[in-house]
C-alpha cells in the first residue's frame, strides 16, 4: 500500500503541510505489512499553480491509494474520490508521527478546509 502526505519538506521527518495543492512536496511511503518497505519525496509540479484535477490526478498516478494532509477542499476531495483515493486529514506535526497515528487506528475522514 502506497500512502501520499503534503509535506512541507523532504523525508519522512518532515513535517505534514496544511494545505495539500500548495505545500512544496509531496512524500510516497509504500508498506509492506505495515512496515516501512520505500520512501520518495516529489516536488510539487504544481506548486506555483494548479488546475481543478491536476494533483489528485497526479498522486493517483503515483499509485497512492490514501492521501493525509493537514487542509484540503471541497472539490479535491470529490477529485480524490472519483479517483478511488481515501482521503484523510491531519494535524500537522512530523509525517513519521503522522504515519504511527495512522497505522494505530488513529487517523480516518476528511474534514474540508471549505464549506
Amino acid at each position: 500500500m502506497k500512502i501520499a502526505f503534503a509535506a512541507e519538506g523532504e523525508g519522512i521527518s518532515a513535517s505534514l503541510a496544511y494545505h495539500f495543492g500548495r505545500c512544496p512536496y509531496y512524500v510516497f511511503v509504500e508498506l509492506e505489512s505495515n512496515n516501512i518497505k520505500s520512501t520518495t519525496t516529489k516536488k510539487n509540479p504544481f506548486f506555483n499553480k494548479h488546475e481543478e484535477g491536476s494533483v489528485p490526478k497526479f498522486i493517483a498516478g503515483e499509485k497512492a491509494k490514501i492521501m493525509i494532509t493537514g487542509g484540503i477542499g471541497p472539490k479535491a476531495i470529490e477529485w480524490f474520490d472519483k479517483l478511488g483515493i481515501i482521503v484523510i486529514t491531519a494535524k500537522p506535526k512530523e509525517l513519521t508521527a503522522v504515519l504511527k497515528d495512522y497505522l494505530d487506528g488513529k487517523l480516518s475522514g476528511a474534514k474540508s478546509c471549505r464549506t
